[in-house]
Formats: structure tokens, sequence, C-alpha cells
């Protein structure tokens, strides 16, 4: 485990004012295991000084084990302790600000009543001005039921608020894109559908995340027939453009193309099967699947219907075994499972310059450390270790190039050109085992996938307006 600012707390401490006093407090935190950050003097007192100490823990546990050491130290009284991760979600993260001065009476009478009524009745004569005149252009619903939120599992409607708040903070920061969370207190699917349908005019798309599997595909599936906006799982593509993109300079580094190498997965979930399906597009012909009950191939009994289907367009040789028996002569490992899905032994297997993707979080599927030497290029979901795979490199960009174009859907080709496009932001000069994939801080990196998801659009033909073109003028006449 690594200290990180998830696990983070400022502990205000009053301190005796001699010498070695908080000489005492630091060690008894480095002690603990600790990483001490920011010191603050709050103020001076006849004895004693008052201080804000800011530490770093690993987990949640381990946070509390340093305040109690902290609390054990002689000369040292602990006034406070607070949550730096609670304080930043107080109040919640994100809020909607008006666009337009309302300083006047005659801001007021345009900005609402009467002057209102003018552009509800140019919308309801044209239904296509929705798009120039509200902000349904640049507007997308984060939905949830919440069943299946980060590592957490179904937390609920309540509980996936701060999730859902986070994807929105995520969309505006690199994109510019509003987003809002819709969180429903339902896991009906019809009726999660029809709320879906039911709230679509004031969006221009629709991410739909943390729905569990195997309802989050005939979810999805529904709501793409039946709108004409994109929507989008995040889980499942948002995913799958990431990896793919990283595995594009995975294998330039190890000098193999997607089209010849034998590919084991683990985790057919939304994730998995998503992954699988964007690396069939991009050329991949031997991927082999595996679940907790080993490799999904033609015949086995007791698969859902999605997974049956998968066995039925994967595993070219009908391959049974485990995930450790197929990774022998496997040039790519890619997990969206659990920890521990394969061992050190699996990846020693594997062929000459083996790529491995763990991506379980936050315990990957085999220890990146144990690995080093046996792969020559791995990834992990984890910010603590190179070649982090985030969705926030592809998302945020993905929708900003629909919304710029008003597609109708995201379809595969714009979500190849997305991942070719994140790819390509790392040049050859740069490009390393240790860097396949850009930091989620590149700026570079959702102009590039807005940019190359709105020309896929209009190849495809589900633009309604051409990337670039020139809006119209908000003074014209209606």
């Amino acid at each position: 485990m690594h200290p990180s600012a998830s696990f983070s707390a400022v502990i205000r401490v009053r301190i005796e004012n001699h010498p070695g006093a908080f000489a005492r407090l630091a060690a008894a935190i480095g002690e603990a295991g600790g990483l001490l950050g920011a010191i603050d003097l709050v103020r001076v007192e006849k004895d004693t000084k008052i201080r804000d100490v800011n530490v770093l823990a690993d987990d949640e546990a381990h946070l509390h084990a340093i305040v109690d050491a902290v609390r054990a130290v002689e000369g040292v009284d602990v006034v406070n302790v607070s949550d730096r991760t609670f304080l930043l979600h107080l109040g919640g993260k994100i809020e909607v600000r008006p666009r337009v001065p309302l300083k006047t009476r005659d801001d007021l009478s345009m900005a609402y009543t009467p002057g209102v009524a003018r552009i509800s009745r140019a919308i309801a004569d044209d239904p296509d001005k929705v798009w120039n005149l509200t902000i349904k252009r640049n507007t997308v619903a984060v939905v949830s039921d919440g069943t299946a939120v980060l590592g957490l599992g179904d937390i609920g409607p309540a509980g996936a608020m701060p999730v859902m708040e986070g994807k929105a903070v995520l969309f505006k920061e690199f994109a510019g894109v509003d987003a809002f969370p819709i969180c429903l207190a339902t896991k009906d699917t019809d009726e999660i559908v029809r709320t879906v349908q039911a709230i679509a005019p004031a969006f221009g798309g629709i991410n739909l995340e943390d729905i569990a599997a195997p309802r989050c595909f005939e979810i999805e599936r529904r709501l793409r027939e039946s709108l004409d906006i994109p929507v989008f799982h995040d889980d499942q593509h948002g995913t799958a453009i990431v990896v793919l993109a990283s595995l594009l300079n995975a294998l330039r580094v190890v000098n193999k193309r997607i089209e010849d190498v034998r590919i084991v997965t683990t985790g057919c979930g939304a994730a998995g099967m998503a992954v699988t399906r964007i690396l069939q597009r991009a050329g991949a012909t031997w991927i082999v699947g595996c679940d907790e009950g080993g490799s999904l191939f033609r015949g086995r009994d007791g698969l859902n219907p999605a997974k049956q289907e998968y066995a039925e367009t994967t595993n070219p040789e009908n391959l049974i075994g485990t995930a450790d028996e197929l990774l022998s002569g496997a040039d790519v490992f890619i997990g969206l499972s659990v920890p521990n899905a394969i061992s050190v032994d699996g990846v020693r297997a594997m062929a000459d310059r083996a790529i491995v993707f763990a991506m379980a979080n936050p315990n990957p599927e085999v220890d990146p450390e144990a690995i080093e030497g046996l792969a020559e290029v791995i990834a992990t979901g984890r910010s603590d270790y190179p070649n982090q795979i985030n969705n926030v490199l592809a998302f945020p960009g993905v929708f900003r190039g629909a919304l710029d174009v008003r597609a109708r859907t995201i379809d595969g080709g714009m979500e190849l050109a997305a991942a070719q496009a994140i790819a390509a932001t790392i040049g050859d000069d740069e490009l390393s085992a240790d860097y396949i994939v850009p930091s989620v801080f590149n700026r570079a990196v959702a102009p590039a996938v807005a940019a190359a998801v709105a020309v896929a659009a209009e190849q495809s033909g589900v633009a309604r307006r051409s990337h670039g073109a020139v809006q119209p003028s908000p003074a014209a006449l209606p």
C-alpha cells in the first residue's frame, strides 16, 4: 500500500511551547507509517502553539492508527481531526450557475417572463432550435441506479451520488461539458428505461454509470434504439476505449501486431465484454475470456445469454482451462476482474515480451511488483503505478465530440477513433514500457479525442451538423 490523499486528514493539535515537542509528534507519525504533509501555524498561545498537521495514510484504518499515535504523544493535545476527503465533499462538488446576468428589470424580462415565451414558441414551432436556444447542446445526464458503484457494489442511489457528482466534475474540467447526476431509486429495467426516455429532451447525451450487469446491456440497447441522442455506458465503452489505446501503444513497444497476438482476459462482465468487442473491431482475432469458472467456450453449461454470445464469437480453438493455464504462450493478459485472478507463475509462462494489464482496483489481478522482469509492459488501474488505465481519458472527449456535431449515437467507429486519438498523443520519441498511456492531466487528450470522434461521426452519418460549423447568430430572428 502507498499513502494517498484519499486517506488524509488535518490534525489540529495543541503543542507545548518548548524545544523538541514537535519533533516527538513528527516521530510518532513516522513510526505509525504516516506521511507528514503541510504544517500550518494557527495561533500562538501563552504556553502552547496550535498547529494544523496534514498526514497521509494507506487506508482508513491506518489513518485512525496515526491519529491514535498522535494522541499518545506527551505534551500534545488533539483538538480536532478533519478528514480532507470528507471536507472536499461538504455540500457536494457541483453547482448550477446562470450564464446571463439578472441585474435589471430588462434582464429579467428577457431571461424569464414575458420574453422567454417567444423562445418557447420558437422551439415548439421548430424543435431543432432546442439545440441552439437551451442547455441541451452541452448537457449530459449521468444516470445510475447505484448497483455497481466502484468496488463497493450495490450501495443504492444515494450512495452513488458522490461518484456521479465526481463524474460531472470531470466532464466539466476536461471537456467543458455540463453534466448532472441522475440517481434513480429503482432497479427495474423497464422503469429505468422509461425514466431516461422521459428526461432525455433536456439532455444532449446520456452517460450510464455503475449499473450492474447483465441489466446494463439491455438498458443501453433499448435506450440506444429509442433515443436520438448518444447513450454511452462508460463502464463498458469508456474502459474499452482506454484499454485499446493502451494496448496499441504497448504493442508498439514490443513490436507486435494486434492481428497476431494471443490475448487472455479475466472478467466477462460489462467492461470485459466491451473490451473484447473493441479489440475485435481493431483487428484482434485470438481472444479467450475467463470468469471464475475458467474459459468461456462453446458448449459450456450455465452461461447467461451474454456470456453464451461471447463464447460463440471468441476462443477460436474452443480451449478449456483456467486463466493461468491459458496464459501459457499468450502475448497479452487483460484483467477486469478481481485480485489474484492469475499467478506470477502464469505470467512467467507467457510469451516473450509479454503485456499485462491488471486493472482490478485497488488490488490488481497480480501484484505488479512481483512480475517486474517477467512482463515487458505492465499497466494497472491505479494512480500510484506507471501506466494507469483510467476512463477519464475517454468519456469527456467522446461526449465533447459527439455534442459538437449533435450526434444521434456513439458508434463503433467513433470509439475506435477515440482510442486511436488517445494512443497518438504519445509520440514515438516519448513511448516506453513505462509510458504507454497519457496522464489524465494531459490537456491535449480531450480535444484530440473530441476532434477524432466528431470526424468519425460525420463519416458514419450519425452527425446532425458538420464539425466546426458556424453557429447561427444569437441575434438572428427565429
